[in-house]
């Protein structure tokens, strides 16, 4: 049987049902929200005499909620445009609108009985084949749909999404007994593809997989600190990036899931566990005691500005405090130092990081490894209770708490068999097949080759189980280790991917450009036109494609007056560019995090850009003073502009406004499809949802293009709108600078820039080829340089992080 989701229903518009029905709708989804109808009038009705019959009352619920998503930080929605897919209704006037729904998603309050009164309603509505799903985060999937039917109930399970749902990777997907392996195997696949998850099945056991192992964690480290005196400034810069955690750590991932929400899982899970050997941990009198303070408190976290950190003002500007848990109130930071932390903090490997750690002795390593070893211990005893599979374990874990490594892969980069030993010493007691494992001859978890894992222990089977590989995802570090590099250099690598294509890799800090890249990239180009390969990605498996040029290397050029260097580096990227967008060759960019400056000039100049949704895509240049050299000026002229013009009438300035803004604001698209709608990526560039299939995608493009016989771009000539428009452009930076908005340098900035937007003072205007764009792009750029407030702006930028306005 096949299936598909053209429309999507979501019933419960909270926080969490309005960000599920604003992520359908960023897939594509057509989808209708539904809520309860209010019992009563808030005040503001009674004002304007509404009854409880008006529909504006009747819908308030989902209206609310979709108003809160549209305006949600961060943002639910890759562009607020997208909110028009969703069309909002009650559930009594709109119930019969869930006939259309191919799949009807529930997340409502977490009662059992008002779930099961409301699975009743839906049967007699649901179209054959519409799936059904819950998005119950702690009552058992199977009950919800008892004394349903047959079919009902194999089109029904648990789809648990994390919150953010954007944002977050994680789905968990929790058959029942009576679930069909065919709507499973369709769930996983459209929620790895369509919606971009990072998908799991997991067991209808209480909280699943990833918040089961997480918040005993998390409980157990609280209960710690308290017992052993820790600050929470202690315990969070110890728990987050340090040991391959988010900067939101410990204390202040619990004030963004909310004190009370913790308070009542922990109150709900105590008595569904009663075989968890943890399970007095959960109603710890300490923690206890602590959550209930803050709960009766109003101490909520994030959504109350106040928990284990609260928002302050200290001399106009904003700080967070910390709760001191001993006395119950707020203090000024603090930044601990341990030497542990000191030894450790540069070692690159998350592995070999948290074996020097552990084998400190002062009280941040004897907090790790208190916590690590009880993890530890924890996910193999929860085995197979809540999965058999241990890499489904790991990947929970990494997907819905963005962890770098999961319990497993972290126990295999210690050493399995030292670390039992450890751990058993320090009273935590893994379970007893991690032993069986070991003395049959499995020393690890994992079995890897070329650097990739290949297979995971299976308790069942006793040995190994390989799994096998995923068609839609290319891994470039296994291919490199198997001799696929075709050329490197401390910079860039260029990697045989297979079938005829070449990936060119960025691996500098933050994927820096710089003079090996773009030696590379020049030589990568010879090597594409010479006809050894029939199409190139340029792309790589980083957190950020590339944040632009690095401009220490700028900085160095204007500050020693090396303006011939500067000027061959300016023309040199510009000519890369150039031959990627003529190139007589499929060429594809696969973007994914940040594209700033150059990163963003690269992506422009590909005729072919493919991008992970949570792509973030910007000209930043005017932040340190200087403007877009490679190209980007020209491309906007050339997406903006000129298409305008090409219409008989049109103003110039409207479209010349834009882009100034654009560029002149360093604005960042927060999107895929934001960039799009600013023009960094054109209509037909595509956006991969999932982003582990950002370059497995990129590599089907170029071949597609290369099979149907690729053509490059053809050549047009570019709108310059010269003097008049030059001058209105003029005007505006004007009476900015007068009416203090921007700094006389912020002027100056922004005229040179009018000055490329515009083709220079024209008279009349004009249609030229791309090369006066360019040329007019580097003389602005090397003429900024010579600035010494554009100098102060970089060195700026490179000590502290953030722009300085002078």
């Amino acid at each position: 049987m096949t299936y598909t989701v053209r429309h999507a229903a979501v019933i419960g518009a909270g926080t969490m049902g309005a960000g599920l029905a604003a992520h359908l709708a960023n897939a594509g989804v057509t989808v209708t929200l539904l809520d309860i109808v209010p019992p009563k009038l808030t005040p503001e009705e009674e004002k304007k005499g509404l009854t409880l019959k008006d529909p504006q009352v009747r819908d308030r619920f989902a209206r609310t909620g979709l108003d809160r998503a549209l305006h949600s930080r961060p943002a639910s929605f890759y562009i607020p445009d997208l909110a028009n897919r969703i069309r909002i209704g009650n559930l009594e006037d709109d119930f019969e609108l869930l006939k259309e729904a191919d799949w009807i998603l529930e997340a409502i309050v977490e009662d059992l009985k008002i779930k099961q009164v409301l699975m009743a309603r839906l049967e007699t509505v649901r179209k054959p084949k519409t799936i059904i799903s819950s998005n119950t985060s702690g009552i058992p999937v199977s009950q919800i749909a008892q004394g349903r039917s047959q079919e009902f109930r194999r089109h029904f399970l648990g789809t648990h999404f994390f919150n953010p749902p954007r944002y977050l990777p994680l789905l968990e997907i929790i058959p029942t007994g009576d679930t069909s392996p065919e709507v499973v195997g369709f769930m996983r696949g459209y929620g790895t593809s369509v919606l971009g998850k990072g998908v799991v099945i997991a067991k209808d056991t209480p909280n699943f997989i990833a918040n089961r192992v997480g918040t005993i964690g998390g409980i157990f480290l609280i209960d710690y600190a308290l017992r052993h005196g820790y600050t929470i400034d202690e315990v969070d810069a110890i728990t987050g990036p340090l040991v391959g955690h988010p900067k939101t750590a410990t204390f202040r991932l619990f004030d963004l899931v909310g004190i009370d929400v913790l308070y009542h899982v922990l109150r709900n899970l105590y008595p569904a566990v009663p075989n968890d050997e943890q399970r007095e941990l959960m109603v710890s009198p300490l923690v206890m005691d602590l959550f209930k303070k803050m709960v009766d408190n109003n101490w909520l976290g994030g959504k109350t500005n106040q928990g284990f950190y609260k928002e302050v003002r200290v001399e106009g500007k904003r700080d967070f405090w910390t709760l001191n848990l001993k006395t119950m109130g707020y203090e000024a930071p603090t930044k601990p130092r341990f030497e542990s932390v000191g030894k450790a903090r540069e070692i690159k490997p998350l592995g070999e990081r948290l074996k020097a750690l552990l084998a400190e002795n002062d009280r941040a390593a004897e907090l790790l490894r208190q916590v690590t070893y009880h993890g530890l211990a924890y996910a193999s005893n929860r085995i197979p209770e809540i999965s058999g599979d241990l890499m489904a374990v790991d990947l929970a874990l990494k997907w819905g708490f963005m962890h770098e490594a999961g319990p497993f892969e972290t126990w295999d980069a210690l050493g399995v068999a030292e670390t039992v030993e450890k751990m058993e010493a320090a009273g935590h007691k893994p379970a007893p097949w991690v032993r069986e494992m070991l003395a049959a001859g499995c020393p690890t978890f994992y079995q890897v080759e070329a650097g990739a894992p290949v297979a995971v222990y299976n308790l069942a089977q006793r040995g190994y189980q390989r799994f096998a590989a995923d068609p839609g995802i290319l891994r470039l570090a296994p291919r490199k280790k198997g001799g696929g590099v075709i050329e490197e250099n401390a910079g860039a690598s260029l990697v045989d991917i297979g079938e005829g294509v070449a990936c060119l890799e960025f691996h500098t800090k933050m994927n820096a450009l710089d003079t090996d890249i773009w030696d590379l990239m020049q030589r990568t180009l010879d090597r594409l036109d010479a006809g050894e390969f029939e199409g190139l990605v340029i792309g790589n498996e980083a957190d950020n494609f590339c944040a632009g040029a690095n401009i220490f290397l700028v900085a160095v050029g204007a500050q020693n007056k090396e303006w011939e260097q500067l000027e061959k580096a300016i023309r040199g990227f510009q000519l890369i560019n150039q031959r990627i967008r003529y190139s007589t060759r499929p060429i594809a960019v696969a973007v994914a995090g940040m594209a700033l400056g150059g990163g963003c000039e690269i992506t422009m100049a590909c005729p072919n850009a493919l991008a992970a949704a949570e792509s973030y895509i910007g000209l930043v240049e005017v932040g340190v003073g200087l403007i877009p050299a490679g190209g980007g000026c020209k491309e906007m002229v050339r997406r903006i502009l000129s298409p305008a013009m090409r219409t008989k009438g049109s103003d110039p300035l409207v479209s010349l406004q834009r882009i100034f803004e654009m560029v002149g604001q360093a604005k960042v698209a927060t999107s895929a499809e934001e960039a799009r709608a600013f023009g960094f990526l054109s209509p037909g560039d595509r956006m991969v949802m999932n982003r582990s299939h950002l370059l497995a995608e990129a590599k089907r493009e170029v071949l597609y293009r290369a099979q149907e016989g690729y053509r490059p771009p053809i050549p047009l000539k570019l709108y310059a709108a010269g003097r008049d428009s030059l001058s209105g452009m003029q005007v505006g930076v004007f009476m900015f600078k007068e009416s203090g908005f921007i700094s006389e340098h912020d002027a100056l900035i922004g005229n040179r820039l009018a000055n490329i937007l515009c083709g220079g003072p024209l008279s009349p205007p004009a249609w030229v080829d791309e090369q006066y764009f360019l040329d007019l792009e580097c003389e602005a750029f090397l003429s900024l340089c010579g600035e010494a407030k554009t100098q102060e702006r970089i060195w700026h930028m490179l000590k502290t992080g953030k722009p300085l306005r002078n």
